[in-house]
């Protein structure tokens, strides 16, 4: 794990734990004891710190967290680098995240490959730093640039790092060799360099800075426990003596660790990296090559898809049926491309490259030489089947054959072709070009090595590819759909919008379902309903009134003037009370937890059914698909592991009830949750074919 190379009284001790050179326990205790040994070894006038492979430290190993620590923890290995009597200059590689930055910042001097990445991405983990990155960083480059790098949890380039004065060199050459050499000039000038002596206090108008940077953070997310911790161990670095200040941020450390939050965020981490795991999928699975891409459809998402592909250097071309629709969508995508270069988000070089990528055509013929299809047409099944059919026909011998469908049944599409091994579903969420989530829908006959492809080629689109099986609504909707029948149950009940919209954001949404209703249009779901059976008293109500929501000022909501924030509406509360009478149903009011468990539970519920068949393969991947489609609080960790704070045994009791007070059978306890409320289990322990 820890290799030596001495040369010229230079000791290069170089890491090696792949893939990422995590710092788990037996790789600092090696570390440890190396440098115990150059350290006073008379022979060696300086060392150097380098890591194999593509990075320098990844991070810790965050699978250690919440178990009893091993010694030597990471703090212990700094301060020995702290008391080194003799240089030590670090080679970063690569990503040096986390523990990897902090073993960095403790050596005397830094040089970087100009690919490196340099982070503290620990808030991300509902963490902070816990190896003195909270006072080691505000010294090196000032309190205000390094609290804003770790409440972000970004990492920066090396060039930036450089910039900012944490990193001496960016270095074009042989990284170990300049490191040998800048550590022999380190040696012979018999200096140990320090940005500021460790003890040496941080400045009063440093500290006004800081202060009203912490304050602007602490409104922002004032329930965040890892803000705050983060805002009072920066704070240490004024008040307190350096290993003062370093003991405070470890103890703020250990209690995040067993914070709920912090757990939650956790789950969140290893869910996300789980997903990529797909049961029956070979890692050596063959891959087809992606080099050209189309789109069918010029609407709004397959705009946004096309520009995903035309964002990771992928020509495609957006195929509509006519020149009037196909040209409004491509003034549509250029003119997204134009806010995003006048934001400076992307320059106006990246902007015409980008936009010269992305090609229009009328016709299904303009397919032919694409390597992959996404259909992105009106969600009706014999318009997906016309499609498909004539795709068959058209497209190249092993091209992917997508459907962007979001509740249609895949295989059916399949069906129509003679080549179902190609077909599968991706869907994108709305907008495409924005949010990260892709549903990869593998069919009953789709070939290994296309569901292979089609998930390399989401994270090649910068996107996260989760793996589900065909069902109504696969993952994401299936479930949006309980939640959406038991807001309509609470409305008939009692519940009024507003209320029930307090109730989610304060559990955590940014939106609440009525006002996200308003937003994206009432005539959406009226129209969906419509089409797959089904009906929505309330909403189908207003959506009959003509009220569609912000596109026409009125909705669950007023939207006077234009306004993007809806106000209560006397109309709607009338027309709900009356739907209720009609109903035979006698109101009553609801208290904020009564609301979130009538709403989340049905869904816990749906989650178990699709384990229990097998359309998510994990309840990680429930969380997932929650997290960065929906946008379920990444804090509470997914509506899986909620269920396992929240107790299965209760929500199956609280689910018993619901189903006998509404006689609606659909809410009684799928099989396996009440399996697992019998048992004293959780989901985070249930295995498929357990």
């Amino acid at each position: 794990m820890i290799k030596r190379d001495d040369h010229g009284g230079i000791a290069v001790l170089t890491l090696s734990n792949p893939p990422v050179n995590a710092l788990g326990a037996e790789l600092r205790a090696r570390l440890d004891a190396a440098l115990a040994e150059v350290l006073v070894d008379e022979s060696v006038r300086a060392v150097v710190l380098a890591a194999e492979g593509k990075l320098f430290v990844g991070g810790a190993d965050i699978s250690e967290f919440g178990k009893p620590p091993q010694s030597p923890i990471l703090p212990d290995i700094l301060a020995r680098l702290d008391a080194a009597p003799k240089p030590v200059v670090a080679a970063i590689n690569g990503a040096a995240l986390g523990g990897g930055l902090e073993l960095a910042l403790a050596c005397h001097a830094r040089l970087a490959a100009p690919g490196a990445k340099l982070g503290l991405p620990e808030i991300k983990l509902g963490l902070i730093p816990g190896a003195g990155g909270t006072q080691r960083l505000p010294r090196l480059i000032g309190p205000v640039p390094a609290f804003v790098m770790m409440l972000t949890g970004e990492p920066v380039s090396a060039g930036r790092a450089a910039e900012l004065g944490f990193v001496d060199k960016v270095e074009l050459g042989d990284l170990v060799e300049a490191a040998r050499v800048h550590a022999r000039e380190l040696a012979d000038a018999s200096r140990l360099p320090r940005a500021r002596d460790r003890d040496e206090p941080l400045t009063e108008s440093a500290r006004e800075a800081f202060e009203a940077k912490a304050s602007e953070a602490l409104k922002r997310d004032p329930n965040a426990t890892n803000v705050a911790a983060l805002v009072r161990a920066v704070r240490g670095a004024f008040e307190k003596p350096f290993d003062a200040a370093v003991a405070a941020e470890r103890e703020e450390f250990r209690a995040l660790v067993d914070d709920p939050r912090s757990k939650a965020l956790r789950h969140a981490f290893f869910a996300e990296r789980e997903a990529a795991k797909v049961p029956g999928l070979p890692k050596d699975t063959p891959r087809r090559e992606i080099a050209r891409a189309a789109v069918i459809g010029a609407g709004t998402m397959g705009g946004g898809i096309a520009m995903c592909f035309a964002n990771a250097g992928i020509p495609v071309t957006v195929i509509e049926t006519e020149q009037g629709a196909l040209g409004q969508g491509l003034d549509r995508v250029r003119g997204l491309y134009a806010g995003s270069a006048k934001r400076g988000s992307i320059t106006e070089t990246e902007r015409d490259a980008r936009i010269n990528r992305i090609t229009g055509a009328v016709g299904l013929a303009h397919a032919a030489e694409a390597d992959i299809v996404i259909e992105a047409a009106f969600e009706e099944m014999g318009v997906k089947r016309t499609i498909f059919t004539e795709l068959d026909r058209i497209a190249k011998p092993g091209a992917i054959l997508a459907t962007n469908t979001s509740y249609l049944d895949v295989n059916a599409i399949a069906a129509v072709t003679s080549r179902p091994q190609d077909v599968l579903g991706m869907h994108f969420f709305s907008p495409a070009n924005v949010m990260r989530l892709v549903e990869v829908v593998r069919a009953e006959k789709t070939a290994p090595d296309a569901l292979a492809t089609a998930l390399d080629l989401g994270r090649r689109l910068n996107k996260l590819p989760v793996a589900v099986g065909v069902c109504f609504g696969f993952v994401g909707n299936r479930i949006l759909e309980k939640r959406s029948k038991a807001g309509e149950r609470l409305l008939l009940e009692g519940a009024l919008p507003h209320e029930i919209d307090a109730a989610v954001t304060e559990f955590g949404f940014r939106m609440g379902p009525y006002a996200m209703s308003d937003l994206a249009g009432l005539d959406i779901g009226w129209r969906s309903r419509k089409d797959f059976g089904g009906r929505a008293p309330v909403a189908d109500s207003l959506a009959e009134m003509g009220r569609y929501g912000q596109k026409t000022g009125r909705g669950f909501y007023l939207y006077p003037e234009g306004a993007r924030t809806g106000t209560r509406d006397p109309e709607v509360e009338t027309l709900i009370e009356r739907v209720s009478a009609e109903h035979g149903i006698t109101r009553r009011r609801f208290t904020t937890d009564e609301i979130i468990a009538r709403l989340m539970y049905p869904m816990v519920n749906e989650g178990a059914r699709i384990l229990d068949e097998g359309i998510a393969a994990r309840p990680g991947d429930i969380d997932t698909i929650w997290i960065n489609g929906y946008n379920w609080p990444a804090w509470r960790g997914g509506p899986m592991h909620w269920a396992d704070g929240v107790g299965l045994d209760r929500i199956a009791a609280d689910l018993s009830r619901f189903a006998d007070e509404s006689g609606d059978d659909s809410l009684e306890p799928a099989p396996l949750l009440k399996r697992l409320a019998a048992e004293g289990g959780r989901f985070a322990d249930w295995k498929a074919h357990a």
